[in-house]
């Protein structure tokens, strides 16, 4: 027995195709097979944060047979290690469907979910009293991005900086709001999903800053199944800014019925877009 047991797993082991691992030099970037993701990646050091992001890159799919004088929109995702895969998705969708143009997305990532490496707590949250300036690192990452990335991708990409979107969730959607608030002319366009008005939230209540642009669209999105303090919060805001005029973007508000804190990121950025862009809903 134990002599025809021997000889079974030698025919398996001469009859099994061997593992073969890559060289080390191959480069292989899985997403390339994905149509709907493909498009680019590299990574970048910022100086002013301090911290490695993973940068993922979806290009249209008719981006390299375009005319050269083709530019396009260009949609930065914070949190792109959940939100890119999701939303560069959803941008085709809304293109078949919507009929909304075709853009370039930018997902911003930090390559893990580990507290210790995902720093989106500190890179979202703005100096207010009580936060530890350890913790408040908005003002560095908004720079990075300023500085660092989006000249990156407005020299390797054909993007129209006119129009610049940012689209955050969560914590994620507190800093599109620092943005709009701290420098409203980076973005023509800003998408904050279910955004957190805590611990740094009470800039949002105080007088809107000044722009150069005339043109900018800020659009705060809310599902009605958010967390009760989140959605009385977000409430309080749709009131606060219900008519006002005098700021330095066009304010939308919307409610996601049913909506979720997570779960409903793609409805609050289809909303956010079709807004942005003026277009009407195509019924299938």
């Amino acid at each position: 027995m134990l002599i025809w047991l021997l000889s079974m797993l030698a025919t398996v082991a001469c009859t099994t195709s061997p593992i073969v691992q890559a060289p080390e030099s191959a480069r292989v970037i899985p997403l390339n097979y994905l149509p709907t993701l493909s498009g680019g990646y590299f990574e970048q050091k910022s100086k002013e944060t301090g911290r490695v992001y993973h940068i993922y890159v979806h290009l249209p799919d008719g981006y390299a047979k375009a005319s050269l004088p083709t530019r396009y929109p260009v949609i930065y995702l914070l949190d792109g290690d959940s939100l890119f895969p999701l939303l560069a998705a959803e941008q085709l969708f809304l293109n078949i469907d919507d009929q909304l143009p075709e853009a370039i997305i930018v997902g911003i990532a930090y390559g893990s979910f580990d507290p210790a490496i995902n720093k989106r707590d500190v890179d979202f949250t703005g100096p207010a009293p009580g936060v530890k300036p350890e913790i408040s690192g908005a003002p560095a990452f908004q720079r990075y991005l300023k500085t660092e990335l989006i000249p990156v991708i407005e020299r390797r990409f054909r993007t129209d900086p006119d129009r610049r979107i940012l689209f955050g969730q969560s914590r994620g959607g507190t800093f599109v709001l620092y943005s709009a608030f701290t420098d409203p002319d980076l973005f023509w366009g800003r998408i904050a999903s279910n955004p957190a008005f805590k611990p740094d939230g009470d800039r949002f209540f105080g007088d809107a800053p000044t722009a150069i642009r005339h043109d900018l669209c800020l659009v705060v999105t809310s599902g009605t199944r958010d967390g009760p303090q989140s959605r009385e919060a977000a409430l309080e805001w749709f009131h606060h800014w219900e008519g006002v005029t005098g700021g330095p973007w066009t304010i939308k508000t919307v409610s996601i019925e049913g909506g979720t804190h997570s779960a409903d990121a793609a409805n609050s950025y289809r909303a956010g877009m079709l807004w942005l862009f003026g277009r009407a809903a195509v019924s299938p």
